[in-house]
Parts: structure tokens; sequence; C-alpha cells
């Protein structure tokens, strides 16, 4: 998911989508009927037989928070399915010494692996080692590695180009570029979206949302997925940095439906 805390990932981007405090409280987002309202779509539509999903996650955690529901139907469906790791989410814990760098390099791709065996799967996993907070600056190799991964008929799943954490804007982008080129179809998902956006905000574009509804078994899987990121679920005790994942930010991500741009 990426913590907005690092210096060197404060890089500019909109005020209006500046991610800071506690955001927007799930129970706003819940007693809005803007999201009962969406119009639902099934797997198969949003990946038809005999194509791949190609999921891109800029850092470990993201493709859980995302669309964990969405990976094990596609699982279910007998989709081939890839997923694109591009940062090893090193840069989690900013001067940290009970996580430094080099330990999360080693135990966040672990984590992802752990959560990804909860959900019951084994995708093939390709990792772009892009530097966490800096993934603009290497666009052209992520771009790279997209043009020769994709083919014609993927439906590539990645963060929205607008979500506010540079990051995942950065991945949209190269995405966006790299379906474009190959002919794939593209499919973005809100993440930091929920964080800083209000219900019914014009900033965000509804009319291209749908809701993938996930059954109670899907639910706690992917509730049991996320208690495999402990980095990000803990405390650091030597900085007193807050967990990057919180109750109250994991509450926005958690329901018994997906959000897709599509």
């Amino acid at each position: 998911m990426g913590v907005m805390t690092e210096p060197h990932t404060r890089a500019p981007q909109p005020a209006e989508r500046l991610i800071a405090g506690r955001g927007t409280p799930d129970a706003e987002w819940q007693a809005w009927g803007g999201l009962a309202s969406l119009p639902p779509v099934t797997v198969a539509e949003l990946v038809p037989a005999y194509r791949r999903a190609v999921i891109i996650a800029p850092h470990p955690d993201d493709e859980v928070l995302a669309c964990g529901g969405l990976l094990q139907q596609l699982h279910a469906q007998g989709t081939q399915t890839i997923l694109v790791a591009a940062t090893n989410g090193t840069s989690s814990h900013p001067g940290s010494a009970h996580l430094t760098p080099s330990d999360l390099a080693r135990l966040r791709p672990q984590e992802s692996a752990a959560a990804l065996q909860t959900l019951g799967l084994a995708p093939q996993v390709l990792r772009a080692r892009l530097i966490d907070g800096q993934v603009r600056a290497s666009m052209e190799h992520l771009h790279t590695l997209l043009i020769q991964l994709l083919r014609p008929g993927d439906v590539v799943f990645v963060t929205w180009r607008q979500d506010g954490h540079p990051d995942h804007e950065a991945c949209g982008l190269a995405a966006s570029l790299a379906a474009r080129a190959c002919r794939a179809t593209l499919i973005e998902m809100p993440v930091w979206s929920w964080h800083w956006a209000a219900p019914g905000d014009r900033r965000v574009p509804w009319h291209r949302a749908c809701r993938l509804d996930l059954s109670a078994e899907e639910l706690q899987r992917k509730q049991q997925a996320i208690q495999c990121f402990q980095t990000q679920l803990n405390d650091d005790p030597s900085t007193g940095q807050q967990a990057i994942l919180p109750p109250h930010v994991l509450a926005r991500l958690l329901h018994p439906y997906e959000i897709y741009f599509t």
C-alpha cells in the first residue's frame, strides 16, 4: 500500500488528493447509498474465458487490499494470473532500527507470498524491483517490462492513475500506456482514494465504477491474508511510527465487495 510519511515519497501532488490524517471515516462511506447502487459485475465479465489477468501491485499488500477477492474468483474460474510486484516496499519504515530497508526487502515479499498462500493461490510473480517511493522515476523500466509481458486480450488490473499515492499513480500510468500499446484491457483499482475522497466526490470516476461482490468465505480469506502483513500492522517501537495499516484504514478496504473502474 505504501506509506506517505517518508520524506522521499512527498512528491508534488494536487492538494485535493493529499493523504493526511485519518481520512474519511468508513462509516461515512457505508452510510452513502452510492456504493450499493453501483452496477454489479462478475469475474467472468471482468476477465472472460481464455484471457490472462495481470495484477500490478505498487507495494506488497496492495494486491490483497485492492483485489484479494478478485484473485480468489480468478483462481476459481481457472484464469491464468500474473502478479507484477513493482517494489519490495523497503521504504515503509524510514529511520527504523526495528525494520531496516534490508529487513523489509526480505520480509515484505515473504508476507506477500504467505498472503497469497492464505488465499489459496500460487500465481506467477514478476518482481520489477523498483525503488519504493520512486516509481515515477523508473516508469520507463516498468513500461518496458509490461510491453514485453502483455499480450492482446490480457486484462490488466492496476491502482488508479489518480489514487493519491505517487507510486500508485505511476504504476497506473505505466500500465495504461502499455495496455494501450499491447491492445490489452485496463481496469483500475482505488486504494488510497477511500482516504482522501468523500461520498459522491466528483473527482472520482463513479461512471466507470462497478462492484464485484464477495462471498462470506472470500471476505474471510481476504481478512486472514491481510494478517500476513505484520510489518504493516504493528507500531514501530524504535521510531514511534504508528502502523501503516491501522484498523481505520483496513475498515475502508475490507468489505464484502471490491470496486473497479472499467
